[in-house]
């Protein structure tokens, strides 16, 4: 077959996308204009929670949800290793300690039971949160780590990055979306190109609680209110006679310029149209990639078919992993590695952690490797890499 080259993501970008962005454009706002406010609207109904709110990218998003919990100096949030370092990074944005769980090596999420012997060791109170994280689109039991969270006294924030659209069946065998505030105070979502949704840059935060939704909007604007009911100063003190001018605002905490664009709203708007249709093909390569490799020996483990699975990734597990890398990329395939786990990042080992800390984990990184997944992802470019698997194993 003629050599392709294919990425292990991709956007899709579209004429109606080209077309709603140019209108944007043309319009009278480029950013803190309407289509904010409509990109928020449409996301918060499309998971199921009451209120989102629109950030400059998913890093940011996590960190403006650690400042509305107030993490602080010293604080213990518990995590996975095997994540983009975002999900433990904007704990230590804010002072805090990030505690790492192992990994259920079926299902490559964090594992519950890790966390619950995280905290049966320690008094309570040690620990202040978890973050969990809907890994490569695999969602997370949240009621069962809501069940957890509240016998300690923690929040929770979903990292559901990988996963809009992704849901996990209840106790009571009902769909629960991610991202829909249910169980988690926070949810955070990433509209990076390779993401389901691509704005180019930008993120989201879903959440069900009035309170923190209010402190969001403040947070990623300086910590700057311009509503006459929240003000503190007085009116004289603002220029005023019997009601404050209209130039006024305040800065009432140290926030953050993390808002998202009016023609960065306008894209995920259009993309978030066909966002259905997009998790709809990913699920059928999903079921494609488990049958040609259901069975082969080499394969150690792999995504499979899950319910509910968004499948921002798909991963296989192998022997041989970089041999099959480099074969892949000299036959135009670019997999990539999903991820290297946080807690052996230089950042993280000054903090004492050390390999065979998190075995699970460690092991996993060994063997992972993720394929192309997208949803204009071809059944002839499909078969390609799944031909080019199987052809270097069976030649060994």
């Amino acid at each position: 077959m003629e050599k392709m080259n294919i990425p292990y993501g991709r956007q899709n970008i579209t004429e109606e996308d080209i077309k709603v962005v140019i209108e944007t454009l043309q319009s009278d706002y480029l950013t803190q204009g309407p289509k904010i406010l409509e990109f928020e609207e449409a996301f918060a109904k499309y998971v199921g929670a009451k209120y989102a709110v629109a950030i400059a990218n998913g890093t940011a998003a996590l960190h403006l949800c650690a400042m509305a919990l107030d993490v602080e100096q010293g604080q213990k949030v518990i995590t996975t290793p095997i994540t983009f370092a975002a999900s433990a990074n904007c704990v230590r944005y804010c002072g805090g300690e990030v505690v790492f769980g192992d990994i259920d090596p079926e299902t490559y999420l964090l594992d519950i039971n890790s966390v619950r012997k995280l905290l049966e060791a320690s008094p309570k109170g040690t620990y202040q949160g978890i973050i969990p994280v809907d890994f490569a689109g695999r969602a997370v039991d949240l009621e069962a780590y809501k069940k957890l969270a509240d016998e300690y006294n923690l929040w929770i924030i979903e990292d559901a990055c990988h996963a809009p659209g992704g849901y996990f069946t209840d106790s009571k065998g009902q769909q629960q979306l991610c991202g829909n505030g249910n169980f988690a105070e926070l949810a955070i979502f990433s509209f990076h190109p390779v993401k389901h949704i691509a704005c180019g840059e930008g993120g989201m935060i879903t959440t069900n609680d009035e309170a923190l939704y209010k402190k969001l909007l403040k947070l990623r604007t300086h910590g700057i209110v311009k509503s006459e009911d929240q003000y503190t100063n007085s009116i004289a003190f603002a220029g005023g006679d019997e009601k404050y001018p209209l130039w006024y605002m305040e800065m009432q905490d140290l926030g953050y310029n993390y808002r998202l664009t009016d023609f960065q709203a306008a894209l995920g708007l259009s993309q978030l149209s066909r966002a259905n249709e997009g998790i709809d093909r990913r699920r059928q390569i999903a079921a494609t990639y488990f049958d040609a490799f259901n069975g082969k020996d080499y394969i150690q483990g792999q995504s499979g078919v899950v319910e509910g699975h968004a499948y921002h990734l798909y991963i296989i597990e192998v022997e041989n992993r970089l041999g099959l890398y480099n074969y892949l990329r000299e036959h135009g395939i670019y997999a990539q590695i999903h991820y290297i786990p946080c807690h052996l990042m230089p950042y993280y080992r000054q903090f004492g952690w050390k390999e065979g800390d998190r075995p699970f984990s460690e092991n996993y990184y060994k063997l992972c490797i993720s394929l192309p997944m997208y949803p204009t992802l071809s059944e002839a470019q499909q078969q390609y890499v799944i031909s080019a698997i199987n052809t270097f194993y069976e030649a060994e």
